[in-house]
């Protein structure tokens, strides 16, 4: 009797399952905008895995001229020649970029300005998630420089070059966790630390940054014709998580199941973002599903501008 119910039991379960899975995917966005991106420059830094390597897949599918800004230059020219056994139209550049290296960041971005004189696009993709402090050479806790302080730095340098190609576009890839994050002036470089029982709070302080940048960015760029948008990807599968222990993959699995996206599922909004001729998309807004979201975070002006005061003397800009 009870093998049967066993029998009985288990198939229907993993129906449900699925059923929920299929369900969940079919509720994803997808970026449909076939069009050639021929002549257009476009930056997507962390390039040489996960979202990144999938939206660089996307746009040189469309014909685009892409910018691969990856820490590891090894990893990025084999990712350079994995692409292009399946993908042979648009250009890949592989170029060096430490977001965790501000001498790095300025470097890059004197060799972006003086090859190129146009610049399109800004993906700002990098990024690292970490439940330790770590200090980067410029003595900032990483998640706040690789996140945020890094490529505030980059976009206000690139700045110029954008204006110069308008109408031109910010993508800045954050995170739902941006939501239940805190931007403490007094510990925003976990001075004092992080909460014992909230060991993913430097990751989220530093998406809800990359969220105040966004909102801050747009209001500076009022009449420049530049484009500002913040993307959630949704959770994927990347090299974001390589930091974890091997138990919290445990715990994970359920969640994982039913709300794992694969790198490429997880690029849709950033591709939708980048390159849509939508006319609702608006700037300043966060985007997830190749949908406007709606933060449930109150947002400050205050506390805004006082960020990018904050990370303008942070980055010596």
């Amino acid at each position: 009797m009870v093998a049967t119910a066993v029998y009985i039991v288990v198939p229907t379960v993993i129906a449900i399952l699925y059923s929920i899975r299929k369900y969940r995917v079919s509720k994803w966005g997808v970026c449909t905008v076939n069009k050639s991106l021929q002549g257009k420059v476009f930056i997507v830094t962390g390039a040489n895995s996960g979202i990144g390597k999938e939206t660089v897949k996307g746009l040189i599918k469309r014909k685009a001229r892409v910018i691969m800004a990856c820490r590891n230059m090894n990893y990025a020219k084999a990712v350079v020649e994995e692409i292009r056994r399946s993908v042979t139209t648009g250009e890949l550049i592989p170029m060096h970029l430490d977001l965790a290296s501000f001498s790095s960041v300025r470097s890059f971005a004197e060799e972006v300005k003086s090859t190129f004189p146009q610049v399109h696009v800004l993906i700002n993709n990098a990024g690292v998630y970490t439940n330790e402090i770590q200090r980067t050479e410029d003595g900032f806790e990483s998640q706040l420089q690789i996140n945020h302080l890094g490529h505030f730095l980059l976009t206000n340098l690139l700045l110029d070059q954008l204006k110069k190609s308008a109408p031109s576009r910010v993508v800045i890839v954050t995170s739902t966790l941006h939501e239940t994050g805190v931007i403490d002036f007094e510990n925003l470089n976990a001075e004092k630390g992080w909460p014992k029982n909230n060991t993913r709070a430097g990751y989220k302080n530093s998406k809800l940054a990359n969220m105040y940048f966004c909102q801050e960015l747009t209001k500076r760029s009022v009449g420049t014709d530049i484009s500002v948008f913040a993307v959630c990807p949704g959770l994927c599968y990347t090299n974001l998580f390589k930091n974890m222990k091997w138990y919290h993959y445990i715990f994970a699995l359920p969640v994982a199941f039913l709300y794992l996206r694969s790198a490429e599922q997880g690029c849709q909004t950033v591709l939708h973002c980048a390159i849509s001729e939508d006319p609702n998309l608006e700037s300043g807004l966060m985007y997830r599903d190749c949908e406007v979201y709606k933060s449930r975070h109150q947002f400050s002006p205050e506390i805004a501008e006082k960020l990018w005061e904050y990370s303008a003397k942070a980055v010596s800009l």
